[in-house]
């Protein structure tokens, strides 16, 4: 169990976060709802441990396996890497930056690739692609790493519904191998589909964690 407990994130004089609580259990999905701007991104990035909160804690997080998965527009186009190389990028955990892959790592490429729709798009350079099969590939790079926390920025924004509708079977099916899943979102669906909603406006939860 990740225990949030009225964390607050500062930048300079700004708050970004602002007394935030929050359960967050294995095997659920708990999305984090607001608008941009509302501190969905540095409440993912606290918990990944790339931001540190100002005041209060987080408990519960170490030891975990973290896979993180940042907004598309935060990959440049001029990545040179193919689909399958992004993919393959999240056994350098087990592995290491220069050791080779093990037939069980490409497997796992292959079977995230093919969970995503992305299985005759492992050629393909990542800076190609549309929005919608960006996002999935760095998906696919969360699913080789197996994290026991698995955090999802923004993991739908301006997809089309078959698209939204492949990454939200991924995301339940990623919870009920034990993973704790958390989805920073605003689209409705996303929301609907969690265990818990968190809501934020401008760094403040604006009620309970409700189911």
């Amino acid at each position: 169990m990740i225990v949030v407990s009225e964390i607050e994130v500062r930048y300079g004089q700004t708050p970004a976060l602002n007394g935030v609580s929050a359960r967050l259990a294995p095997g659920t999905v708990t999305a984090v709802v607001g608008h941009n701007g509302s501190g969905k991104s540095t409440l993912l990035q606290c918990l990944a441990g790339i931001a540190r909160p100002t005041a209060g804690r987080i408990d519960g997080t170490k030891g975990l396996g973290t896979a993180y998965v940042p907004q598309r527009n935060a990959v440049s186009d001029q990545l040179p890497l193919t689909v399958r190389e992004v993919a393959a990028m999240g056994a350098w955990r087990r592995r290491g930056l220069w050791r080779r892959l093990t037939p069980g790592d490409r497997e796992a490429v292959d079977e995230a690739l093919g969970r995503l729709g992305l299985a005759d798009l492992g050629r393909r350079r990542i800076g190609t692609l549309s929005g919608g099969q960006r996002q999935r590939a760095l998906l696919a790079q969360a699913l080789v790493q197996r994290g026991d926390l698995l955090l999802l920025d923004e993991p739908t924004t301006g997809l089309d519904a078959e698209a939204r509708a492949v990454i939200g079977d991924v995301v339940g099916e990623e919870a009920a191998r034990g993973a704790t899943v958390v989805v920073a979102t605003h689209e409705s669906c996303d929301a609907e589909r969690a265990d818990q909603v968190l809501t934020l406006s401008s760094g403040v939860q604006l009620t309970p964690l409700r189911r």
